[in-house]
């Protein structure tokens, strides 16, 4: 119908919901970033218990640099595939620093946005730029990209 919006989940429309993306090397880390009370999920599991543990640090960065007040009016949700778990990681963490960026343009304030898109950058810019770095393929003639098969003159 003409007048009818659309909906997306529960009682969401999908005017209110932002998608970002985060990579790196293989992995690939979807977020959505909708008005909501601070809730925070990875592939459906609670931002807290992500393991690896050592790398928890990483994860919470986004967030101990903006505040937990920045993110406690947002849901953001994440889907991550790909990849081992130390890109995982560094590709969930550059999602969310994008949803909010990207949730604080559309439907809050541009101001804020740049000081927030300004805070992250000075402290690490693949929090919003993707590292472009692939990993090279394989040639004939060797074991790798580079690696080429030994040669003896005897």
């Amino acid at each position: 119908r003409p007048g009818k919006k659309k909906t997306y989940h529960k009682n969401h429309t999908m005017n209110d919901i932002v998608q970002t993306f985060g990579r790196k090397k293989s992995s690939i880390a979807v977020a959505q970033c909708q008005k909501g009370k601070g809730l925070m999920k990875v592939n459906g599991v609670p931002i807290e218990l992500i393991q690896p543990q050592i790398l928890q640090y990483k994860l919470f960065e986004p967030i101990l640099l903006l505040g937990k007040d920045k993110y406690a009016q947002v849901d953001i949700r994440i889907r991550v595939r790909g990849g081992g778990q130390v890109s995982q990681i560094y590709a969930i963490r550059q999602a969310i620093s994008k949803a909010l960026v990207a949730y604080y343009q559309k439907y809050v304030d541009e101001a804020q946005k740049s000081e927030l898109k300004d805070i992250l950058m000075r402290y690490d810019r693949s929090l919003l730029v993707s590292d472009p770095r692939r990993q090279e393929s394989k040639k004939f003639g060797g074991h790798g990209a580079r690696a080429r098969k030994q040669k003896s003159y005897r």
